[in-house]
Order: C-alpha cells, then structure tokens, then sequence
C-alpha cells in the first residue's frame, strides 16, 4: 500500500479565529486519506470560533492532541506537502491575507501544480499571493464569502479587503450563490467554497484532486 500524500492545513492565529465547525468537517474527512500538518502565523494556537454542541467536544478532545499544536507557518517548506487547505477562517483577513510564508508556499503549489483548497473567509488567504502587481491566481475562476455574507459580520466597515472586489480587481472571476448556498468551484487544482456550508464539497473534491483513495 503506498504511503498517504501530506496535506498541509492553514489556519489562522488571529482572535477572529477559525470556525470550528468547517475545521472539524475538514479535519475528519481528511485524515483518513492525508497525514495531516496544521500551521499558522508564528505556530499560535487556533482559537476557534463558532463552537457549539456538535463540535464542543470535539474541540476538547482536539486541543490535548499532540497534533493539535500547529507548526510555524514560516518554517513550512512547500514541497514536503501535496495538498493544501485553507478552512473557513474569519480571522485570515487579519494575518493570512497578508502573509509572505503563505505567499511563498501557494506561490510553491501553483508553480508545482498541487491542489489548493479554501474555503469561506479562508479564501480570503489567497489575496496574499501578489508579486508586484500581479495576482498568482489572476484568470482563475473562483468563489468566496459575498457582501450578503460578511455583511452580517459586526466588523463589516472596517475589513481589510472584500474577497469578491479583490478578486475581480486582480484579473479573477468570481461567482457567488444565494447567502448560505454549498457553492463550490474547481479551476485546474483550484478548489474554492463559498462559505462553511461548502466545507465537505470543497475538501472532497481537494481529496479527488490529490488522488488520494
């Protein structure tokens, strides 16, 4: 049996934290088929955000793993992953979004060909890739939290960058369902979610993509 690809999990550390429920949907269907890393901005802690009963215990029992203490995103060498993930993360537009590791390392997987996959506000991570003036993901078809959706946030008047203006202002195609709606698309090794209900499509077709069985 040959050995499980390695997926590379990106989380945010800011307060505004990682859903914990798309990270839980993640987490669970991809450890079956990836040896999983997670990694954030300076190897913080995630905070989780959004826990309820379906994923308080889970959380719990997450948080005393050894697995659960994230590398530094800094360290990360790109070529030690074939896959990588970004769940839903409300805080990305606060460290990710403008991250240098993340651009080196998605700058890595577009050059190699490799799956991305974001999801949500994790999209927004993908808005760390410029060189100059020059967007990597520029003629991509992609998809992201719409205003309907992060209008509902309390910090809407003072996010960094909108997702959907970004993207189109950088040479992108951006598409968007109904508030809430699973809206998933795949362009060449691209996967993007609209929103955390789009978390299971998205991260399967991540694991179609990767070949992993």
């Amino acid at each position: 049996m040959s050995a499980k690809p390695t997926c590379l999990i990106v989380a945010s550390a800011s307060a505004q934290g990682v859903s914990a429920k798309s990270f839980h949907q993640s987490f669970g269907l991809c450890s079956s088929v990836f040896n999983l890393q997670t990694a954030t901005p300076g190897g913080k802690p995630i905070e989780f955000v959004g826990v309820d009963e379906s994923t308080a215990r889970w959380v719990q029992d997450f948080n005393v793993k050894p697995y659960a203490t994230p590398a530094k995103l800094e360290s990360i060498d790109g070529a030690r992953y074939q896959a990588l993930l970004i769940p839903d993360c409300p805080g990305a537009l606060n460290d990710l979004a403008h991250s240098g590791s993340l651009h080196r390392i998605l700058t890595h997987f577009i050059s190699h060909l490799k799956p991305v996959c974001a999801v949500g506000q994790g999209v927004s991570a993908l808005c760390c890739a410029t060189e100059g003036q020059r967007w990597i993901f520029s003629g991509y078809s992609l998809t992201g939290p719409s205003v309907f959706e992060l209008v509902r946030r309390p910090d809407f008047a003072n996010l960094p960058l909108i997702v959907e203006d970004f993207v189109k202002d950088s040479g992108g195609s951006y598409t968007a369902s109904p508030e809430d709606a699973v809206h998933v698309v795949v362009d060449r090794h691209l996967i993007t979610g609209q929103n955390m209900q789009s978390t299971p499509l998205a991260v399967n077709n991540l694991i179609l993509l990767s070949g992993a069985k």
